[in-house]
């Protein structure tokens, strides 16, 4: 048995150590916190809950991730498989492009979509005059309204795990299993698809964490899930028992899909192929399903991207002169600093995890780092109700013992610890996979030189990791100006962003003063998807 003494030398050299423990304690606090509310008794506007509300939540909860989750892996796999293996008009352009959704956050396309098909939309105004009133035509407030706009914004998750793995493995695979007899059809489901199932497994997994963690889209829309009945038990029935109750119970589904997505690839080893993706290696396609591929492409694009982009351009020029004052750049202000100080947090915080792991690759500092990166499989809303709660404590605490008026909830330092908490798996991939690039020679050549410990980092290592810490700051830049329940929940007086001010504006159907701030979000969610379709994310 492994006791206290046995880890304490092992974490304390440096500081590393010790410091990559503070870190996962902070990510444990928040989850321990909220899975210990349901050992409480529940009081009345819980019993509430369950009488009124819970059964819907569930029900919808589970429609919705099940719908989004099949919807992504269709259109994912689909569309990975074509731009990889096969050849057709413009697939050098859909190539990259199919990537441009991620720059949209959820709730802006939400918020396009109801703006365009809603009953007194353009769309459905045009169709009555041109079709009669008696028309029928598909509601879009509605639970396949939310599961197909989920579905078009996410979608690039699975895309970009399962082309990586069609480039690498699929071509070659499927030809081999054609030399065995196999028709191409049966070759791709037979042999393809499952060498590539942890990949889409990954995409997808990805796909219901962010399904879980919105709260924007389904908020637009009206669509009670777990995260909207945290909001109003918190902000509504003014109870944060009752919301910790119900965050426990999203935590508990959040770990029922980890398990299940480590179930799926256990023990699964796969080699790497030679890159099969050249042209002249590509399934040739008959004329007309060329065309068919092409306009399955276009179509998708449409929906996801360009359609959207181009009716926030349309309203945002409508609304510029009179809508846009001195508050946008107060809004702007706020985003900008808040995503600038949590990126260079976040990976501050993510490069002592890395170089503890490095100068101290022991089992205990390999849990502190795995325990750290937990945090972005909890959704924004379990994690601020998760950090609330314990900082209310401990306000409570320094009151009592000072006798004076210190609040640290609604605090920009309750912000921070949940953007750190959230974000510190996104930039720990960039920020790792950096430092497993610098070789253990350099280290040895360094220390026989007299540099050890933070000398090295400064001097060797930072130089040499530069793209891999641009790239994490970036990202987590971006998820920060994106982010909307955190900032939500927890966000000082006066502090609204322009994540908000979508909120707010959405929250009255302005869906034309939520334009506006929405183009600077989608800009700004470029980025990434920039950094991405240049392969520079390390």
């Amino acid at each position: 048995m492994l006791s206290i003494k046995g880890i304490v030398p092992r974490l304390r050299a440096g500081g590393w150590g010790l410091a990559a423990f503070a870190l996962a304690a902070l990510v444990f606090v928040p989850l321990a916190v909220v899975l210990s509310s349901l050992f409480t008794v529940n009081d009345e506007v819980w019993n509430h809950l369950v009488e009124t509300t819970l059964s819907r939540v569930l029900f919808n909860t589970l429609f919705l991730t099940v719908g989004v989750g099949f919807g992504t892996a269709f259109l994912g796999v689909s569309l990975a498989w074509l731009t990889a293996a096969c050849d057709f008009p413009g697939r050098k352009v859909f190539d990259w492009a199919l990537m441009l959704p991620m720059a949209i956050p959820a709730y802006v396309t939400a918020f396009v979509a109801i703006g365009l098909l809603d009953f007194t939309g353009p769309v459905r105004t045009i169709l009555r005059e041109w079709l009669g009133p008696e028309y029928g035509f598909p509601e879009i407030r509605s639970r396949g309204g939310v599961i197909l706009v989920m579905t078009l914004t996410l979608y690039p998750y699975v895309y970009l795990l399962a082309r990586n793995a069609f480039l690498t493995q699929g071509r070659r695979a499927l030809e081999v299993a054609q030399s065995l007899g196999e028709s191409r059809w049966s070759g791709f489901f037979r042999v393809t698809l499952p060498m590539a199932r942890p990949w889409i497994i990954g995409g997808v997994t990805l796909v219901l964490m962010e399904t879980l963690a919105d709260f924007g889209t389904v908020s637009i829309f009206n669509y009670d899930t777990f995260a909207t009945a945290i909001y109003k038990a918190w902000f509504g029935l003014f109870s944060i028992s009752a919301a910790s109750q119900l965050a426990s119970l999203l935590v508990l589904f959040v770990f029922v899909f980890l398990v299940m997505e480590q179930y799926a690839t256990y023990r699964t080893r796969y080699t790497r192929a030679e890159r099969s993706g050249a042209s002249g290696d590509r399934v040739a396609l008959s004329p007309l399903t060329k065309w068919l591929a092409f306009t399955f492409s276009l179509l998708i694009l449409s929906a996801a991207f360009l359609l959207p982009l181009a009716q926030l351009l349309f309203w945002s020029w409508h609304v510029l002169l009179s809508d846009l004052d001195s508050r946008y750049f107060d809004l702007l202000g706020h985003s900008l600093f808040l995503g600038s100080l949590a990126a260079i947090i976040t990976v501050g915080a993510v490069l002592i995890l890395v170089y503890a792991n490095r100068l101290y690759n022991t089992f205990p500092v390999r849990v502190m780092v795995r325990i750290s990166t937990l945090g972005y499989a909890l959704p924004g809303s379990v994690l601020a109700v998760g950090i609330f709660i314990p900082l209310a404590w401990f306000d409570e605490q320094l009151i009592a013992f000072f006798d004076v008026d210190l609040f640290l909830q609604g605090t920009l330092l309750a912000m921070f610890c949940a953007y750190l908490v959230r974000f510190l798996a996104v930039a720990h991939h960039p920020i790792q996979s950096a430092i497993q690039r610098i070789s253990s020679n350099i280290d040895e050549s360094a220390k026989n030189l007299g540099c050890n410990g933070w000398a090295m980092l400064r001097k060797i290592h930072l130089p040499i990791m530069r793209g891999g810490l641009m790239t994490a700051l970036v990202l987590v830049f971006v998820d920060v100006m994106k982010e909307m329940p955190i900032t939500l929940m927890t966000r000082p007086f006066g502090w609204d962003t322009l994540s908000i001010r979508i909120f707010e504006m959405t929250s009255e159907g302005e869906w034309e003063r939520a334009a506006l701030p929405a183009v600077a979000l989608v800009l700004a969610g470029l980025i990434p998807v920039i950094l991405l379709t240049r392969e520079r994310v390390i």
